[in-house]
């Protein structure tokens, strides 16, 4: 048995040596290695293999990594840079995924968040490259196409929930089409043939996205896309609001809302709060991202689609640290999965006319 060598005074306390620990076991530098490095093709018996990994705990003993990964021609470090803050919800989903994976495989993650502010992103890509990272993670929250500096060619890069014009950086997009499919399929399921959709804004990539999945659900289902109710806002509870109360003065009275977002959804509950409409015995209500705080929080609890930020992160992480990089396409699409709450019933046989106000 080796005795410690702490003292119990911290100044007194030497920091143990590979050297150290051969010397107490009785073996060469070079045995240690092999033992510490887990070297399964070099003939070292259990019995001197177990002998030095005492040593190693008795000492307390710590590799120098820093050494390990310079000899390795790595650090093992993944840079990832975000243009929102890591407390909003759907950059800590992300960050969280990307972290999960790095952590996996024994590698830190560095984050850096650039505010949408272009010398800010190219002082943090340089930070990044002189701490010799061995790949960037770039990440957006709203899925849309960006411009990046040229240096991120210098290092395995690949982005998540945004793309390059050129495509020539591989990124991980949620499949919003068939997220847009899945919550109409939702509605369709409940037995509901006409369903208005409130959608965020008309040139965003998600709402382009996203209707697309509403129609192709609908035309499978032998229904007319064109014969829908479908309106556009702005990602926000006060055009979920104002749509509703404008859907809910028309002629004709849909059994259900599809909504752009979970913030248009809030808004559409209000309109039908003061309408005298219930959800969902007078009309169901289906939202989109699934926000923390807000979908199963409000009464009665929001279904939704939930994105997928968590995976879309880990699966960027896994091809950085797997090596993929170079094999992959331009665009890999993540599935965005349904979120079945309490806002969803089958449509009654006669929904009551809104009360005026």
């Amino acid at each position: 048995m080796v005795a410690s060598r702490d003292s119990g005074d911290p100044r007194a306390r030497k920091v143990p040596t590979m050297a150290d620990v051969a010397r107490e076991a009785g073996v060469s530098s070079t045995t240690v290695s092999f033992v510490i490095n887990n070297r399964v093709d070099q003939s070292i018996s259990a019995q001197t293999r177990r002998r030095v990994l005492e040593v190693v705990e008795a000492l307390g003993y710590r590799p120098n990594r820093a050494a390990r990964n310079l000899q390795a021609q790595r650090t093992a470090t993944i840079g990832y840079l975000s243009n929102e803050r890591a407390d909003n919800p759907f950059s800590g989903q992300s960050i969280a995924g990307a972290h999960d994976s790095a952590w996996k495989h024994g590698t830190a993650l560095l984050v850096v968040n650039t505010t949408r502010d272009t010398e800010r992103l190219l002082a943090g890509i340089n930070d990044l490259l002189d701490r010799r990272v061995d790949a960037i993670l770039f990440a957006a929250v709203g899925t849309r196409r960006v411009i990046l500096p040229g240096l991120l060619s210098n290092v395995p890069t690949v982005l998540v929930n945004c793309y390059l014009p050129d495509d020539s950086l591989p990124c991980a997009l949620p499949d919003d089409e068939g997220g847009g499919y899945a919550a109409t399929r939702l509605l369709l399921d409940a037995g509901h043939r006409e369903i208005a959709y409130l959608a965020g804004r008309p040139g965003a990539w998600a709402t382009r996205a996203r209707l697309r999945g509403y129609r192709r659900a609908l035309t499978e289902h032998g229904l007319d896309p064109k014969q829908q109710i479908v309106r556009f806002g702005n990602y926000m509870a006060d055009s979920g609001y104002d749509l509703t109360r404008e859907v809910l003065a028309g002629p004709v009275l849909p059994t259900a809302l599809l909504c752009g977002n979970d913030r248009m959804a809030l808004g559409a509950y209000l309109a039908l709060g003061e309408a005298g409409l219930r959800v969902p015995q007078d009309m169901s209500v289906v939202g989109y991202d699934d926000q923390p705080t807000l979908a199963g929080e409000v009464h009665p609890r929001l279904s939704t689609v939930r994105l997928p930020y968590y995976r879309m992160g880990w699966w960027a992480a896994e091809q950085l640290l797997s090596h993929q990089v170079g094999r992959l396409p331009p665009q890999t699409l993540i599935a965005a999965e349904v979120v079945p709450r309490d806002s969803v019933a089958a449509p009654r046989a006669s929904t009551p006319p809104p009360t005026s106000g």
